[in-house]
């Protein structure tokens, strides 16, 4: 199985060698910053941290396109309409199409926000591998339920992934024609997604069984020196202490930037 999210885990930069756990303080603090960012003059400040940010990384450029094209296609669906329905100031119409100068600002902002957290995560879940982020996870006190949860939903997906494709491979060799749009088609994907519902329900509580078998649950109870997920990295307390604090003060700096436009304004 592929790791599709951490397949450049293994290069060599900053933000690589960056201690999982100081990292993901660091970069959930940026990314709840990020999110805060409501005043249009933050905007350009917000995406150039992201590029630098991603440019430390040594992340290939194609990594970061192919990873925000399908959920760009879905936050297009929900903003393509902003522009002509929201506001009040109208800088462009013909007939009946308006679109509102306000609407426009709120796109460019949805759109900045939704690019540096992405990418912010992106880069997060992109310079480890998904089982250091784990032990990451655990090391700083996450629920061992919650962490499980998260290994087994990304180990699980890719094999509901091929799951589906050996089904719409197989209805494909019986002269199903998917590009066809029929009240027939829809009830072949109909049965398709219940079928996939029912394997994946099953696979879950197989899997769940073996995991019992195998004493799974006891481990929760154990002390904290006796974690499964046993971490072994050693820290770099003066370069990782030093990143954390870099990206914390940044993040502190658009909270209270954003907190200041707020007051002004108001």
């Amino acid at each position: 199985m592929k790791f599709a999210l951490d397949e450049y885990a293994n290069l060599n930069s900053p933000i690589h060698r960056w201690d999982v756990r100081y990292k993901l303080i660091g970069l959930m603090a940026l990314m709840f910053a990020f999110a805060t960012v409501k005043n249009w003059y933050l905007i350009p400040l917000m995406l150039l941290v992201t590029i630098l940010l991603y440019g430390v990384s040594n992340l290939p450029l194609s990594f970061l396109i192919s990873r925000l094209r399908y959920p760009g296609f879905f936050l297009l669906g929900v903003i393509v309409l902003l522009p002509f329905l929201s506001g009040q100031t109208i800088i462009w119409q013909y007939g009946f199409l308006t679109i509102r100068q306000e609407g426009c600002l709120a796109v460019i902002l949805i759109v900045s926000r939704f690019f540096a957290i992405m990418t912010t995560c992106l880069i997060l879940f992109g310079t480890s591998s998904f089982l250091t982020t784990i032990k990451g996870m655990r090391q700083l006190g996450i629920s061992p339920i919650i962490t499980d949860i998260l290994l087994l939903s990304y180990r699980y997906i890719f094999e509901i992934s091929n799951q589906l494709s050996i089904m719409l491979k197989a209805t494909r060799l019986r002269g199903f024609q998917r590009n066809k749009f029929s009240w027939r088609n829809l009830s072949v994907y109909a049965a398709l997604t219940g079928s996939l519902l029912v394997r994946s329900y099953q696979q879950a509580e197989r899997v769940y069984q073996a995991m019992l078998l195998r004493g799974y649950g006891n481990v929760l109870h154990n002390e904290n020196n006796r974690i499964y997920f046993s971490y072994t990295n050693n820290l770099k307390y003066s370069s990782d202490s030093i990143y954390l604090f870099l990206s914390l003060i940044i993040a502190a700096s658009f909270a209270m930037a954003e907190i200041f436009f707020f007051t002004v304004n108001n």
